[in-house]
């Protein structure tokens, strides 16, 4: 993974799914966006996770300011998300997913409920609940890294 001096920035959006077609359709295009985000983002220093759950999606990027919007310009103009909304964003002192050019959690009925709330109560609005949602996050692609048996994919590691 590229080094750079500049400040770590990090951004965590949620967008509503609009990949349309059959359960095996969707893991292509899933497989698709994360062969291309693992591509991209090692190039450009980018580390973070990917969730693609109850007919959303929540991702968390992190690293130079300038590649993470660069990024999140190209997810915006994807046809794939709609609805997108940027939950939090700004400078940190530290990456949270330092070992993954892209994490991925797919669907499982104990993360569904534990992330249905985005989709149902906030209709992807961006509230004080950015923490919570960011917590989730990280422990859910923590809990699959060490968890074989969930639907995780473990990304590149640097």
């Amino acid at each position: 993974m590229m080094a750079d001096a500049s400040p770590l920035y990090r951004l965590l959006y949620v967008s509503e799914n609009r990949i349309a077609g059959a359960v095996a359709d969707v893991a292509r295009e899933i497989e698709a966006i994360l062969d291309a985000s693992r591509r991209h983002n090692d190039a450009l220093g980018i580390t973070g996770a990917l969730i693609f759950n109850c007919g959303f999606f929540a991702q968390v990027l992190e690293g130079p300011r300038d590649a993470v919007e660069l990024i999140f310009e190209v997810i915006c103009k994807d046809p794939r998300h709609n609805k997108i909304q940027v939950i939090s964003a700004g400078e940190v002192e530290a990456r949270e997913f330092p070992h993954w050019t892209m994490a991925y959690i797919g669907r499982s009925p104990s993360w569904e409920k534990a992330l249905g709330w985005i989709k149902d109560d906030t209709h992807f609005a961006p509230d004080e609940r950015c923490d919570r949602l960011f917590k989730i996050v990280m422990e859910m692609a923590y809990d699959s890294e060490l968890s074989p048996d969930r639907s995780f994919s473990e990304s590149s590691r640097s």
